[in-house]
């Protein structure tokens, strides 16, 4: 009789840990920004660059420093990853500047919410200016 309540002890403990150890480590989602080119007719723009970088602050406290630049593939989008970047229980992540060029004519701004574990989306058209 106590051999099985011991057993069964050890197998409730054993139990116990393998269920507070999946629950109490989560691991963290992907933080990813993706930047969608398109022309002024709606067509994508491939090869164009996309440059993010942060807006000002006024504020002296140590930020993350992102100033990314990525050109767009073939579907016309330029794809971060800022994973490595993010600290889980981080409150937020980053409102970047969108600068993009192509081929030194045509040319977009914009501005994008880089939120925490998801992916985020921006359209920008660019154009002549």
């Amino acid at each position: 009789m106590n051999r099985i309540i011991g057993k069964s002890g050890i197998f409730l403990m054993l139990i116990s840990f393998l269920t507070a150890g999946m629950f109490s480590c989560r691991k963290e989602d992907s933080t990813i920004a993706i930047i969608t080119v398109v022309g002024a007719n709606g067509e994508v723009i491939p090869n164009a660059t996309v440059h993010l970088y942060p807006i000002p602050s006024l504020s002296s406290h140590a930020n993350i420093v992102i100033d990314d630049k990525k050109t767009s593939n073939l579907s016309g989008q330029a794809i971060f990853d800022y994973t490595d970047k993010y600290n889980l229980g981080q409150a937020g992540f980053a409102i970047l500047n969108i600068e993009i060029n192509s081929e030194n004519t045509l040319f977009g701004e914009g501005i994008i919410k880089v939120e925490a574990e998801k992916t985020s989306y921006e359209t920008i058209v660019i154009q002549v200016q």
